[in-house]
């Protein structure tokens, strides 16, 4: 299995290739060229596998020989040993088919881990056998940020650095970046939003000069490896309640679209996955797009929600890719009127195949304060903001059974946002013991202007590849 861009230039790339340079040179996002497929009686054989041998079953087929079985099965179980639960993703039942699936046990607290610890051995792995070293530029909305700087600290075959928007991820997040003081972590806060952090990112690697002089690649999840390690978590949580004899369906709370696109390939993997129900803040332009098939950005809106505070949903190109039959010129010709117009539409067509699967709500942040206040009050469970958006979502939903698990994904831990869940609930999360000093520790990062010049001149400054 080889990959190609979701443009039409870039073909015929190679696991480890996609994985280093994460965007492909014609700007688009890779995808393999053909899926692999789990039959029924496929599925069966993968009930009750722990987490690790699941995640080496399901992701094996992407890898097409370009690392060898057992020093991938050593990778992925080393990743998954540091996950601070036995399931590693465990399930909570909130209702009456009303799940949560708790994708915090990482050491950040985070969803990203799940991908973003495995990404940092893979980036390793292969660096090390072609002696090469890379700069890793990021952007973050929060999450992001600490699980790739956790996965990738001290390594000696990768420099780091990651871009966050000032003032608009919480505390929390920020100091779980800046207090990581290692030789090959470099942090900016920019004075703009995540989009404005993506769009620097995406300059800096499709500047071809300045990419290959610098070894540029990415962590964020427009590299495919995010995606596929992401795919597992579904596989485990829809094994787990019935599939492949029952279908399910999932809520998730998502600005970028990644993580719903890994749900949206574990169905096409053959997971029986009957809804996809996607969960926004004020930023809407998902919910808006299922509503009325028209895609438009409008300003970004600081939330409660910061991790969602996103206009440009960056992975939804390959969602596109699939909706125009796999036409990259037409992908190419939609995207650069996306950026020219602000704004596409899809036909009524195009739209029916969507609302088959995809159901949008949107939560303001008086309605988030609400679903955490209730959910403790029902359950005791004290959630973060995000993760309170997807169960709001998939209770709104419009559901094709009543008897359908819906699953909600919990994508941080309550302490990662403590002043909105107090606010909400009267209670204080606490973070883990791990995490204790978090506040006693100096921070180190770099205030830059959104100027994507000055961010270069950055780049070239703490890289250390010469020029």
């Amino acid at each position: 299995m080889n990959y190609h861009s979701t443009r039409g230039k870039d073909r015929g790339i190679s696991f480890d290739n996609v994985l280093l340079t994460g965007l492909a040179r014609d700007g688009g996002l890779f995808l393999p060229e053909q899926w692999p497929t789990f039959s029924k009686a496929d599925l069966i054989t993968l009930i009750g596998l722990p987490y690790h041998q699941l995640a080496i079953r399901v992701m094996e087929p992407f890898l097409n020989g370009t690392i060898c079985e057992s020093d991938f099965i050593d990778i992925v179980t080393e990743t998954y040993a540091e996950f601070d639960h036995i399931a590693v993703a465990p399930l909570k039942q909130l209702g009456n088919n009303d799940w949560l699936l708790e994708l915090f046990h990482g050491p950040t607290l985070s969803f990203k881990d799940y991908a973003l610890q495995l990404l940092g051995r893979l980036f390793d792995y292969f660096l090390i056998k072609r002696c090469q070293r890379v700069t890793i530029v990021g952007a973050t909305s929060g999450d992001t940020g600490s699980a790739s700087i956790e996965a990738c600290k001290n390594r000696t075959s990768i420099n780091v650095i990651i871009i966050h928007p000032k003032g608009r991820i919480s505390e929390v997040q920020r100091r779980q970046m800046t207090t990581v003081i290692a030789s090959n972590i470099h942090n900016i806060a920019l004075d703009g939003t995540f989009d404005d952090c993506q769009d620097i990112v995406k300059a800096m690697l499709n500047d071809q000069m300045f990419r290959e002089q610098l070894h540029l690649s990415v962590v964020n999840s427009i590299n495919w490896t995010r995606i596929m390690a992401q795919i597992v978590y579904y596989f485990a949580a829809g094994l787990a309640l019935g599939a492949p004899h029952v279908p399910i369906s999932f809520a998730v709370p998502t600005g970028n679209f990644g993580n719903v696109y890994a749900a949206f390939v574990a169905r096409r993997m053959g997971l029986p996955i009957s809804q996809l129900i996607v969960g926004s803040n004020s930023n809407d332009i998902l919910t808006r797009f299922f509503e009325t098939g028209k895609m438009s950005i409008n300003a970004v809106i600081p939330t409660l929600s910061p991790s969602m505070d996103i206009q440009i949903s960056s992975n939804f190109e390959r969602y596109l890719f699939y909706l125009f039959n796999e036409d990259g010129k037409r992908v190419l010709d939609f995207m650069m009127k996306f950026r020219q117009e602000r704004q596409f539409e899809v036909s009524e067509i195009t739209k029916t195949t969507i609302s088959n699967l995809f159901q949008g709500y949107r939560l303001s942040d008086k309605e988030t304060i609400e679903i955490m206040y209730k959910l403790y009050q029902e359950t005791g469970e004290l959630i973060d903001p995000h993760s309170a958006i997807g169960v709001a979502a998939g209770r709104r939903a419009n559901r094709c059974s009543k008897i359908t698990p819906m699953i909600a994904l919990a994508t941080a831990h309550a302490a990662k946002f403590p002043d909105v869940v107090e606010v909400a609930t009267g209670v204080r999360p606490i973070l883990p013991k791990r995490l204790n000093d978090l506040f006693n520790l100096h921070e180190q990062y770099e205030v830059l202007p959104n100027d994507l010049e000055i961010v270069k001149d950055y780049v070239k400054q703490v890289s250390e590849v010469k020029i």
